[in-house]
């Protein structure tokens, strides 16, 4: 019995750790301890970088802050809500699909079980400008803290014609 619950829990141990996610798993870009331990890894902010899955031409970094100690070893640590977010044309902007707004561009889990932090993207149509937001969220409490990035769809290297992001919007 106590073999099938170690499995159960190793299972949804490797589960959590999986991201939920709509982009492809975001790119490492480098760690930076916060808190030393002795005997575990240490606490760390950790900065990652990502494309827009469904818009050519931008590119997100988010740093999050990633849980050492024996939790944060084994994956069990649940992870602070304090995200911060910048996004960024790096090259011609073209749309893939239509969207909704707030469509998911990037989950993944926070927690073991109940928290995960997700980035989405929406469009001022009035300013034609694409809109990112960090946010986690808990099943119970939920969480206020977030962060939020724009993304002026302009002409890039002496391109004259500019999408209109409100052209590609769903809703």
């Amino acid at each position: 019995m106590r073999a099938l619950i170690a499995c159960l829990i190793a299972g949804f141990v490797v589960l959590s750790a999986m991201p939920s996610r709509a982009a492809d798993e975001p790119d490492l870009i480098f760690k930076r301890s916060t808190v030393f331990k002795w005997l575990t890894p240490n606490d760390k902010l950790a900065t990652y970088g990502l494309d827009d899955p469904e818009v050519d031409g931008v590119a997100c970094h988010f740093t999050v802050p990633e849980r050492g100690g024996l939790k944060g070893w084994i994956g069990v640590a649940e992870e602070v809500s304090d995200i911060s977010l910048a996004c960024r044309q790096i090259g011609p902007i073209k749309f893939k699909a239509k969207f909704e707004q707030g469509e998911d561009v990037f989950r993944k889990r926070r927690s073991l079980f109940f928290k995960k932090m997700q980035i989405v993207r929406g469009c001022d149509v009035k300013r034609n400008v694409l809109v990112y937001m960090v946010y986690s969220d808990r099943i119970i409490e939920g969480s206020p803290k977030n962060s939020t990035s724009t993304v002026p769809v302009q002409p890039w290297g002496g391109q004259g014609d500019v999408e209109k992001c409100a052209d590609w919007v769903t809703n």
